[in-house]
């Protein structure tokens, strides 16, 4: 143990503060970085999709309880009540919308419904155009991706790619064209631009197709 009354210590004792001081600032800016880098992407709540198998339950209902399937229009057919859309919602808007069939069409006065998706539809997104590794890429159920992200999953732009202007094309569930946005992504990358890698209006949905186009030279 170290005599702080021997004058001759003081120089050993202020090593070790300045060691333990600049250990502890180390170790600060770890848990910082971990903090931003290391935190987990907010789950997204899932929106139901075509071809998704569906378990329809009703309390006190057991009659009316199904398995079913979300076809090609988006729509489960529900005993009693036939058709209903379903495809776009998120489990408690699906909920709902079968709580309103049932209760419109005079079947029941207060359904009470509950939704468990027992098998998720095949999930995929693709990236065409000027990046390293074009193609289908796999979307996790209940996972955020933005276009940035799956840039970087497809191995980032070529030499030639016009960042500034990629654009995404969103279907619908009838397989229509719904949407079709351009997304400066050389901006994100640099910090600059109005858009921000947190930006919700980036996130892709399963369907959407990214293309890279090449710039002039």
């Amino acid at each position: 143990m170290i005599d702080l009354r021997n004058k001759r210590n003081f120089p050993l004792v202020r090593i070790i503060m300045a060691v333990m001081f600049f250990v502890g600032l180390f170790a600060a800016s770890l848990s910082a970085a971990d903090a931003v880098i290391g935190a987990p992407k907010k789950a997204k709540p899932y929106k139901i999709a075509n071809t998704d198998r569906l378990r329809i339950a009703i309390v006190q209902e057991d009659e009316l309880t199904s398995i079913v399937r979300v076809d090609a229009k988006g729509c489960v057919n529900l005993k009693y009540v036939g058709e209903v859309i379903l495809a776009g919602m998120t489990i408690s808007d699906a909920e709902k919308a079968v709580e309103n069939a049932y209760r419109e069409g005079r079947y029941l006065r207060n359904p009470q419904v509950t939704i468990n998706v027992e098998e998720y539809a095949q999930r995929e997104i693709s990236i065409q155009g000027e990046v390293r590794n074009p193609g289908r890429y796999p979307l996790p159920a209940e996972t955020v991706m933005t276009v940035l992200d799956l840039v970087t999953r497809a191995g980032g732009f070529n030499d030639t790619a016009k960042g500034t202007e990629v654009k995404v094309t969103r279907f619908a569930a009838d397989g229509k064209v719904a949407k079709v946005f351009v997304v400066n992504v050389e901006s994100i990358i640099k910090g600059k631009g109005a858009n921000r890698t947190d930006d919700t209006s980036l996130e892709l949905e399963p369907g959407d197709i990214v293309f890279v186009p090449q710039r002039i030279i």
